[in-house]
């Protein structure tokens, strides 16, 4: 087991402090991602009770819906918190570790999500590193999904909550547009976000062939959160909410609508 893991400190303690668990539960936009990140991944998982390794999988949120669908799931997490609380889930072991640097034996997984190290890691050598170790403990064949968060999200949420209008805002906004680095200064940690373009191409020096790119939550989100914000109420079940989840299924066969979502899932084989 990675007792260490090299991971900014700043990261573990976001995590510890929040309640990652209620995230994509607590409001429609939460929930979005949540249910188009299943759907996409049901789409393409072989049969349960293939084994499943889910990389910086938290408290095991997704590590959770596949238990109950049958899969043998082992979650690997940098943070206590999120161990301790994924191995307590039914189905689902876990451990700490790096996505770097993996203690699975080569081959030996049917899936390997990775589905939150690549927007932690500033350095695409790291990211690198993170997909070729989902590559070598996968099985010949096996699936990756790798996701990212979009480069243009952070305008865009700033847009839905009217913070944009703030000139150290736009300052910062104008950063990560140029560089993908966010410095984790409201409502997040440090992170890096990327361009589909940017996703597909490391997915493939990693030595995948051919991923394909989904949206995750389209391009309706942005309108979900505002309204959220301004009414003050959870728009899950009501007309808008099945708007954007309509909208981000339609989006799909689009490359141009892919950045207009908050996050991008990469899908492919070994």
């Amino acid at each position: 087991m990675t007792t260490n893991p090299a991971v900014r400190p700043e990261i573990i303690d976001f995590y510890t402090r929040s309640d990652e668990a209620a995230r994509l539960h607590a409001t429609a936009t939460g929930t979005l991602e949540l249910a188009r990140t299943r759907e996409l991944l049901r789409r393409h998982l072989p049969p349960a009770p293939a084994r499943v390794l889910d990389v910086g999988g938290g408290p095991g949120t997704h590590a959770h819906w596949l238990a109950a669908d049958g899969y043998t799931v082992h979650v690997v997490d940098p943070v206590p918190k999120h161990v301790s609380q994924a191995g307590a889930l039914d189905g689902v072991t876990s451990e700490l570790g790096d996505a770097r640097r993996l203690t699975a034996a080569a081959g030996t997984y049917d899936v390997v999500l990775l589905l939150g190290p690549l927007y932690h890691l500033h350095d695409k050598g790291d990211r690198l590193s993170a997909l070729t170790e989902a590559a070598r403990v996968v099985r010949p064949g096996g699936l990756v999904a790798a996701a990212a968060i979009s480069r243009y999200s952070p305008l865009l949420d700033y847009i839905a909550t009217t913070d944009i209008t703030e000139p150290a805002v736009q300052d910062r906004v104008r950063d990560t547009l140029n560089q993908g680095r966010y410095a984790g200064q409201r409502g997040f940690t440090v992170a890096y976000f990327q361009t589909s373009d940017e996703l597909r191409e490391e997915v493939t020096e990693a030595g995948f062939a051919d991923p394909t790119l989904y949206g995750v939550e389209g391009p309706g989100w942005v309108a979900v959160k505002a309204i959220e914000k301004y009414a003050d109420t959870n728009l899950l079940g009501m007309p808008m909410y099945d708007a954007a989840l309509a909208a981000a299924r339609l989006a799909e066969p689009h490359d141009a609508l892919i950045d207009a979502s908050a996050h991008i899932l990469a899908i492919t084989h070994t």
